[in-house]
C-alpha cells in the first residue's frame, strides 16, 4: 500500500492487486484494516474489486466522508479512470460503450441485458487505445460514467475483448491479476471545493503491465 495523499479530512492510497477494499468472507488482509492502524477514524467510500489495484479515496472525518459518499455517486465531478490490457485491439481507436447491465449477486457475475430486465441498469464508458503490439495486446485508458459491478470487465468482454487474465469474462491467458488498473481519480475536495487528482502506476514488472513497460503514463 502507497499512500499517495492525505490531510485531516480524507486519504489517498494506492491498492495492490489481490486486496480487498476491506473485510470479505476470504479473511484475508484488506486495506481498510491496514489503514486502521495509522488512521483509526477512515471510513470506506468505494470499493475497487479484489484483484484490481490502483487510487482510492477514503475518508477520515464525518463530514468529509459524508460529503465523498455523496460526490462518488456524481460522475462528473468524480472522475474515475482506469488503465486495462486486452488480448486484442477493439475495432475503434477510441469510443463510448453504452449496455444494460445486470448484476447476479449470487454468481458475482455481470451480464449485458436488453434493459428490460429488472434490476438491470444503465453502464456507460468512454475508451482510448493507447497503444497496440504486434501480438494483438492493447493496452486501454477507460473512463468511467456510472458505477456497475464488473462494469469495465464485462462491457469489453460481451464485444470479444476480454481483459488479460479474466477467466471470469472469458480469457484465456494466465495472469497473476486481471489486466486492470485504476490509474487516476480526480475530484473536488469536500471540504475547499479545490481540485484534488493522484494517480498510480501498475507494476510493470509483472505481466501484463510488463508488456507495456514503456507505453505506461507517467503518475
Amino acid at each position: 500500500m502507497q499512500i499517495l495523499y492525505a490531510d485531516k479530512y480524507l486519504v489517498m492510497v494506492s491498492k495492490p492487486a489481490g486486496i480487498p477494499s476491506q473485510p470479505d468472507p476470504s479473511g484475508q488482509s484488506d486495506l481498510l484494516t491496514s489503514l486502521q492502524a495509522d488512521y483509526p477514524t477512515v471510513s470506506l467510500i468505494h470499493r475497487l474489486d479484489t484483484p484490481t489495484g490502483g487510487v482510492m479515496v477514503f475518508g477520515l472525518a464525518p463530514k468529509a466522508t459524508a460529503k465523498l459518499c455523496a460526490l462518488v455517486q456524481d460522475h462528473s465531478l468524480f472522475c474515475k479512470e482506469y488503465l486495462a490490457v486486452l488480448s486484442s485491439p477493439p475495432p475503434d481507436a477510441e469510443g463510448r460503450l453504452t449496455d444494460f447491465l445486470y448484476h447476479d449477486k449470487q454468481r458475482n457475475k455481470a451480464f449485458v441485458t436488453d434493459g428490460k430486465r429488472k434490476g438491470s441498469k444503465e453502464a456507460v464508458l468512454d475508451y482510448r487505445v493507447l497503444s497496440t503490439l504486434p501480438d494483438g495486446h492493447t493496452l486501454i485508458l477507460v473512463r468511467l460514467h456510472t458505477g456497475r459491478t464488473h462494469q469495465i470487465r464485462v462491457q469489453l468482454a460481451s464485444r470479444g475483448l476480454p481483459l488479460v487474465g479474466d477467466s471470469k469474462y472469458g480469457s484465456r491467458e494466465k495472469a497473476p491479476f486481471i489486466g486492470l488498473w485504476a490509474y487516476r481519480l480526480t475530484f473536488p475536495h469536500p471540504i475547499t471545493g479545490k481540485e484534488i487528482t493522484a494517480s498510480a502506476r501498475p507494476d510493470t514488472e509483472a505481466f501484463p503491465w510488463s508488456l507495456f513497460h514503456d507505453q505506461i503514463p507517467s503518475e
